[in-house]
This record gives structure tokens, C-alpha cells and sequence, in this order.
């Protein structure tokens, strides 16, 4: 009756078998667990895509911010400018106004003075 009980151990029984199988399952890697693995991977590159994309909006919007900055100078030295120049067009037009009246005068004078004579 000994040699059954050898028998049985040196056969094991479906169900050592089956934690045998279960052994050489854990070192291959599951389906399930490469899935994980995958889904892992995806969420690492999503949050370093978000990351670099949220970096480049930061640059863009300083870079704006600038251009803004930049617009409003250039609008003021524009507006300082057109002032300037109506400031200039309103002084030449009275001078021309004046050399008129001056040389319209000196017209007049001189045929005056020259008749008198």
C-alpha cells in the first residue's frame, strides 16, 4: 500500500498541474496585464503631450502679450505723430496765409509807390 502513496507523488494530481501552469503563466506576461501596461504607456505620452502643449500656450500668449504691448506703443507713437503733423500742416497753412497777405501788400505798395512818383 506504500506504492500508491509513492504513486500519487510521483504523479501529481490535476490540480498540482494546474498551480505548475499557474507558475509559468506569471512569468509570461497576460494579455490583461500587457493591456495595463499599454493604457499606461498611452496615459504617460497624453500627459507629456498635455504638458509640452500647455508649455507652448505659455510661450504664445507671452508671445501676444508682446505683440500687444508692442501695437499700443506703436498706436501711441502714431497718434503722437498725426498730431504733430496736423499741428505742422495748420502752422505752413497760416504762413502761407501770411506770406499772401504779406506779398499781397507789398504788391499793392510797390504799384502805389511807383504811380506816385
Amino acid at each position: 500500500m506504500a506504492e500508491p502513496e509513492d504513486d500519487s507523488q510521483a504523479h501529481p494530481s490535476d490540480g498540482e498541474k494546474l498551480d505548475e501552469t499557474d507558475e509559468d503563466d506569471s512569468v509570461e506576461v497576460s494579455p490583461t496585464e500587457e493591456t495595463r501596461k499599454s493604457v499606461e504607456e498611452g496615459e504617460k505620452e497624453a500627459l507629456e503631450a498635455r504638458q509640452a502643449m500647455e508649455e507652448r500656450a505659455r510661450a504664445m500668449q507671452a508671445s501676444l502679450l508682446a505683440l500687444v504691448d508692442r501695437v499700443e506703443a506703436v498706436k501711441s507713437e502714431h497718434d503722437k505723430l498725426d498730431s504733430e503733423n496736423k499741428f505742422l500742416q495748420s502752422y505752413i497753412g497760416e504762413l502761407m496765409s501770411t506770406s499772401k497777405i504779406i506779398s499781397t501788400g507789398a504788391a499793392k505798395g510797390k504799384g502805389k509807390g511807383g504811380r506816385s512818383k
